[in-house]
């Protein structure tokens, strides 16, 4: 496929369970492509987290292969995802993330200080994204002193510092009520459209697959079939 940023192929991860062993996921594969916005459901222990921690590098799978913007995140070593993961994967999570004592503009620079970046350079950036996800006027307030919609806002501009060219969000709406979550996935939604962004986005919320270019499927662990519906997910 051509354009082809994220590529799943026969994924298996098995974690041990006392004398037995749990497939968290089975024979997952997929594509995604350059400036697509797919999301991920399924009922909770489905695989989801699992799936986007694997694609993220921060685990590894147990059989099958994960490429990301051209890279083999399963056999890579450690110090090249920790690279692959400050230059070319932003993360966002259902948690928020954002260290209490910084500002807005402070979370926002964190990677581009571990990037090294010069000081103009970095306050140029956080306020252009500050500015994209419509905190323009919050910079100095700090995490406690804003909504939790705001809060998640300042996680999508942290998470596109570096300009990666991968997304990857973990229920982002998830300590969300509904219009403000059906924001933050607008605002997903919109990132995606305007810089060519390939993301993926783990939901439970139905009522947000429509913002997405498509939709896979999990269910115990393993991807449902184009046509099938998975009731109550």
């Amino acid at each position: 496929m051509s354009g082809t940023v994220i590529r799943v192929t026969g994924v298996g991860r098995d974690f041990p369970a006392g004398d037995g062993v749990v497939h968290a996921l089975r024979g997952v594969s997929f594509t995604v492509g350059r400036g697509e916005l797919v999301a991920v459901r399924g009922r909770s222990g489905a695989g989801k987290s699992t799936l986007l921690n694997l694609i993220g590098g921060l685990d590894r799978p147990t059989t099958g292969r994960i490429e990301v913007a051209g890279h083999d995140v399963g056999a890579a070593a450690e110090r090249d995802l920790l690279e692959l993961r400050r230059s070319t994967i932003g993360f966002i999570f259902q948690s928020f993330g954002l260290i209490p004592i910084l500002s807005a503009a402070e979370n926002v620079g964190v990677p581009l200080r571990l990037a090294r970046r010069p000081a103009a350079e970095r306050e140029q950036r956080v306020a252009v994204l500050l500015e994209l996800v419509g905190l323009g006027a919050h910079t100095a307030q700090r995490p406690y002193e804003m909504s939790g919609g705001q809060q998640q806002r300042v996680a999508v501009a942290r998470a596109l510092a570096n300009d990666p060219q991968v997304l990857i969000a973990d229920e982002p709406t998830g300590q969300l009520d509904s219009d403000t979550g059906r924001s933050i996935m607008d605002l997903l939604r919109a990132v995606v459209d305007a810089r060519g962004t390939t993301a993926l986005v783990a939901t439970h919320d139905p009522g947000l697959m429509d913002r997405a270019d498509r939709v896979l499927t999990l269910r115990d662990g393993a991807l449902v079939d184009e046509g099938q519906e998975e009731n109550g997910s």
